[in-house]
């Protein structure tokens, strides 16, 4: 039996005049998308868009939510509380799934955004309110996560479904964490490169950290950051290296 994966791609990230990324290049290489829901990027006619352009492409919609932080495309940690978190998700959420129901689509998964997502892998309270959030939506709906992190801990303690994911386009740290956009070398841009991560991570369930040694990655899921300049090139070379190995590209 061939070995699968899912490659997803954070995207919708336009706001009004304001363009971000390639999604009408980027969608054709990927089998799901994580598409924004308006508080860090995205806006109405960006999400009907992203959804219809999805739709024409045959790619499963996920839910991108973040803090409420257009400015600082919600890469800004806020102090925000669970209720918060909890209320701000579950609103998220629901704004992508109206556009979803009116082109007939399913809401395939959720995966946090940005400094919402790195606070998930630290704050336990934080997380479980963002996984409640998930599960009392729906309790089928996966919850997108980092493998071997108080996210995951929070994900099983509360019951929500979830899947795995890992970044072939980002460095790891030898403890398992995603290294900070601030580390030299923390941003792999050099797509030949991302290809190879990719490889290494499906097919030998490791990859070398930026800080020294090697460390486990466990994935059903491959992202590629849509806001990469290099996002449609890295997204075509990881497709493309991981058929030629045999694995079979396809949503979780």
């Amino acid at each position: 039996m061939a070995r699968t994966i899912d490659l997803n791609a954070d995207a919708g990230e336009s706001f009004g005049r304001w363009q971000l990324g390639h999604d009408e290049e980027l969608f054709p290489l990927l089998s799901s998308v994580n598409l924004a829901t308006g508080f860090h990027a995205g806006d109405p006619r960006v999400m009907l868009r992203s959804v219809r352009l999805a739709k024409r492409h045959g790619v499963a919609v996920g839910a991108h939510p973040g803090f409420p932080d257009l400015v600082g495309f919600g890469r800004r940690d806020l102090a925000a509380s669970p209720e918060e978190a909890y209320t701000d998700v579950l609103y998220q959420i629901g704004a992508l799934s109206a556009f979803l129901r009116l082109e007939g689509l399913p809401l395939h998964h959720v995966k946090p955004h940005g400094a919402l997502y790195l606070r998930m892998l630290r704050d336990e309270a934080l997380a479980r309110a963002v996984a409640q959030a998930v599960k009392d939506y729906d309790p089928d709906l996966p919850l997108v996560l980092l493998g071997g992190t108080p996210m995951e801990e929070a994900a099983k303690a509360v019951g929500v479904r979830y899947v795995r994911e890992a970044f072939p386009d980002r460095a790891y740290l030898s403890d398992g964490r995603l290294a900070p956009r601030s580390m030299e070398g923390a941003l792999i841009r050099d797509p030949k490169e991302a290809a190879r991560r990719a490889v290494q991570m499906v097919l030998e369930g490791e990859i070398e950290a930026l800080d020294g040694g090697r460390v486990k990655v466990e994935a059903e899921t491959l992202c590629v950051h849509g806001d990469n300049p290099e996002a449609v090139a890295i997204a075509r070379a990881v497709r493309e290296a991981l058929v030629e190995h045999g694995v079979e590209i396809k949503a979780f």
